[in-house]
């Protein structure tokens, strides 16, 4: 679906995408017969709002049915979690070793038409900050949290047991695809990851930190 994108970061190691797919109302119709447990009031557009102030969404409590025959027995709708409606796709492209002033959107010597059209059709920042290492910035633009609260003060191969450098990503702490997951999106990350400590990358596990277990349906890289 053709869609808006609201973050289009230039920084090659990372394409990172979320697509809002079949983005409409939410529909999680309630049983027949009255709840046993309340479930939010529909809006006005006759669909049932989901509550996404707390992760993951609770799937509805619905009554128990007491109809014996199978052929009188209703159904309730299956619960599934949607975007919002109009909910935009999103899309991040990092790229490593690429100074801010280098492409023309910024008024560099290097002609990309593409990011140039990009730019003028969205926002441009100038006060954008990386740790200058690839996995502390990778941590720290997949979860918006600092590097060293990510323990990702260094690369991961050469973490150390010190604080803020252990390469182990907190479980305190949810990564962007992870929330965008939770919400209905269908999530993918193409490319050079670096965030999986190389203790952990094998099938032993553990496997935290794999691009599949931190927010991305799909990981290819």
């Amino acid at each position: 679906m053709k869609s808006k994108l609201p973050i289009v970061l230039m920084t090659i190691a990372l394409l990172f995408m979320a697509t809002a797919t079949q983005a409409g109302p939410e529909q999680v119709a309630p049983a027949p017969a009255a709840p046993v447990q309340a479930i939010p009031e529909p809006s006005a557009g006759g669909s049932t709002a989901l509550d996404r102030s707390s992760l993951p969404i609770k799937e509805p409590t619905y009554p128990v049915i007491t109809e014996l025959d199978a052929r009188k027995a209703t159904a309730p709708a299956r619960f599934e979690v949607k975007p919002p409606a109009k909910a935009p796709n999103v899309l991040v492209i990092l790229i490593d070793d690429f100074g801010f002033g280098q492409s023309s959107a910024f008024g560099g010597p290097i002609n990309m038409s593409t990011l140039d059209q990009l730019a003028a059709n969205g926002l441009k920042y100038n006060r954008f900050h990386t740790t200058a290492l690839c996995s502390p910035t990778r941590t720290a633009l997949l979860t918006g949290y600092n590097h060293h609260s990510n323990n990702a003060g260094t690369i991961m191969e050469t973490a150390t047991a010190f604080q803020g450098n252990t390469g182990i990503r907190p479980q305190t702490i949810t990564p962007m695809a992870e929330v965008l997951r939770m919400n209905g999106y269908s999530t993918a990350a193409f490319g050079k990851y670096h965030e999986t400590p190389p203790w952990e990358a094998s099938v032993s596990g553990a496997f935290d930190r794999w691009p599949t277990h931190s927010g991305f349906d799909k990981f290819y890289g």
